[in-house]
């Protein structure tokens, strides 16, 4: 097997992250990059167990549980201490809620707001567009190859042109779809996407309560995607993601969590404290 620099790369973080003898017997991590580098340039030929365990750490490192921190349930006014406590507990995004009074019967944040975390924040972000036509508004946004931008199925007449605008732009294109879009829209896109994002509410506002049946959707996201070799697609959650809830989406399959008012910004305990609550709930 010949692999491409990146490619390369991309093993060796795996094995830095996942070897262990009894999976990986010929990645040493205590390699450096250089070393490991020179040995596979030497190798024409891999054991296919090794490039198999390796790609398997890769996609492990991938779907691990991640948290996505809803900014507008964020005081704006203490936004500098959000984001340092943040980056102190490794909060993997920032979830930007973007309403056009159209879409949903909401305004909320907006391409400034993207542009000020970006400035700021060393955290990826995570937008979510719930507004009309994003294919033709997708270049107000500074979006890059780590962020996540998601589109819902029924704002568009083109979700694929808009998916690779995404895409062409740098981002990660993701769907959303609401409690009451069945599975089968994202059948034809699922080559276009790199996640999904499941509504558990039906989107607009904060502190709604959970559907019921997003627990089941995101189950048989889950079983489709694995079955049809999609198993690389993250599947993210939004909506009453209280720490109760979040378990059970865990266990149903989602890997991406939208924490809001039920998770880490409540009274109830500290930002750092419903961080470290929200991460234990969800492994």
């Amino acid at each position: 097997c010949k692999f491409e620099l990146i490619q390369t790369y991309r093993l060796y973080a795996a094995c830095q992250m996942f070897a262990k003898p009894n999976i990986c017997k010929q990645a040493d991590a205590e390699l450096n990059l250089f070393s490991f580098l020179c040995r596979i340039r030497r190798v024409k030929r891999v054991k296919f167990s090794f490039v198999a365990h390796t790609l398997a750490a890769e996609w492990r490192l991938s779907m691990q549980k991640k948290i996505s921190a809803s900014m507008m349930c964020a005081d704006i006014i203490k936004i500098a201490d959000t984001l340092a406590v943040f980056e102190k507990n490794r909060v993997e995004y920032l979830h930007i809620d973007i309403m056009d009074g159209s879409f949903v019967p909401n305004f909320t944040l907006g391409t400034d707001y993207c542009t000020l975390m970006k400035k700021n924040s060393c955290i990826p972000l995570d937008i979510h567009l719930m507004i009309d036509n994003p294919e033709n508004k997708l270049d107000w946004f500074n979006f890059g190859e780590e962020d996540y931008v998601s589109v819902h199925c029924e704002s568009t007449k083109h979700l694929q042109r808009a998916l690779q605008k995404i895409r062409q732009k740098g981002g990660k294109p993701m769907v959303a779809v609401n409690p009451a879009t069945p599975l089968a829209m994202l059948e034809n896109v699922l080559d276009d996407i790199d996640g999904v994002l499941v509504m558990s509410v039906n989107p607009g506002f904060a502190g709604q309560k959970l559907v019921p049946k997003a627990l089941d959707k995101i189950k048989q996201l889950r079983e489709y995607l694995n079955k049809n070799g999609y198993e690389q697609i993250e599947i993210e959650v939004d909506g009453n993601i209280s720490m109760e809830n979040a378990s059970l989406m865990s266990n149903a399959g989602a890997n991406i969590f939208v924490a809001g008012t039920s998770s880490i910004f409540t009274e109830t305990y500290t930002l750092e404290e419903g961080i470290l609550r929200l991460r234990e709930a969800i492994q």
